[in-house]
């Protein structure tokens, strides 16, 4: 389906809770109040908006969260919406924390690709931003779905005075393995706005600097606006997603669903559009109906650069990244 500017909405971020087993500085604050359970969607109701969804022409799902493998069944819930007709592939976004435990049954679940958000590979620096020193379990989560040949990036997002001097060691990870290493500019959103965002002009010069010539990517690496290169040597790419500097509004393909039930048009913009009454009640005419104006509706644009129009308030967990 096509939003009101004419652009291919074909793909939708889902986040399954807003809890999480680490505490990233630009994410959630030190101390949140999780929500209630039973304001969640249940496994079945997503899968329920998954199926409307795909009827609108989503055809790629991106899972959430929080920290989504923390929610038990999200291996199953993969599963359930890998089956559904329409949808061409599952994705899940983690922090690596649980990957180790779950690699195996998500690759059985059908589970096309992971994305890990690893932020330094200097453990005091990892237990800075994080709150934890659970980086061996990272390390040990990455090679469990290595070993089970799923397709993975690596999301590092950068902090001034914080991790930007761990650049060039995190873009090493695709010269040793099959990963794409992306880095993704810090979003002004809940706690991120009182953090400094670094510039991909900025590392794509260091890397450059270091590297060489970064060439261009032909290759298709997935659903989003990341920009690829290649390094000679590298088994894996370079991806930069520049949504500060390089702003990709005009081919964004995306929506939100929160954990308890909201579409968002657009992650900078408090609008919501709540579909869970709807379904809750059986109407799920009603539902699609909801699911279609959260498509058309979605703006031209962000506000990003203009931290005084951005209306969205809550932290990223619950959002969902």
């Amino acid at each position: 389906m096509k939003d009101q500017f004419g652009r291919t909405i074909d793909y939708m971020r889902i986040s399954i809770t807003d809890r999480c087993n680490l505490r990233c500085r630009y994410c959630m604050p030190e101390r949140i109040e999780w929500l209630p359970k039973e304001e969640l969607l249940s496994l079945e109701e997503i899968a329920e908006i998954c199926r409307l969804a795909s009827s609108l022409g989503i055809r790629k799902i991106k899972i959430t969260g929080g920290e989504p493998l923390v929610r038990n069944g999200c291996d199953r819930l993969i599963g359930m919406i890998s089956q559904i007709p329409g949808i061409d592939q599952v994705s899940l976004t983690t922090n690596g924390i649980l990957l180790a435990d779950y690699a195996e049954s998500l690759r059985r679940q059908g589970l096309h690709a992971v994305n890990v958000s690893l932020d330094a590979l200097d453990p005091d620096i990892y237990a800075q931003i994080t709150g934890y020193h659970k980086f061996p379990q990272v390390l040990d989560g990455l090679h469990a779905i290595e070993q089970q040949q799923i397709p993975t990036k690596i999301n590092v997002v950068l902090q001034r005075g914080v991790n930007e001097t761990e650049c060039l060691a995190l873009a090493e990870l695709a010269r040793h393995h099959a990963f794409d290493v992306r880095f993704i500019e810090l979003m002004p959103i809940g706690h991120g706005k009182q953090l400094t965002c670094v510039s991909n002009t900025e590392v794509f010069q260091k890397l450059s600097d270091h590297y060489g010539t970064l060439l261009p990517d032909p290759d298709t690496h997935g659903n989003g606006p990341a920009r690829y290169y290649t390094v000679e040597g590298f088994q894996g790419s370079i991806g930069f997603i520049s949504a500060i500097h390089g702003k990709f509004c005009n081919s964004c393909n995306r929506i939100r669903l929160t954990a308890t039930g909201d579409l968002k048009p657009c992650l900078c913009y408090q609008e919501r559009i709540l579909v869970k009454d709807a379904l809750r009640s059986g109407d799920t005419k009603e539902a699609q109906k909801l699911l279609a104006q959260a498509i058309f509706q979605k703006p031209a644009a962000h506000c990003f650069e203009t931290l005084s129009s951005i209306t969205e308030d809550a932290e990223m967990s619950r959002i969902g990244g």
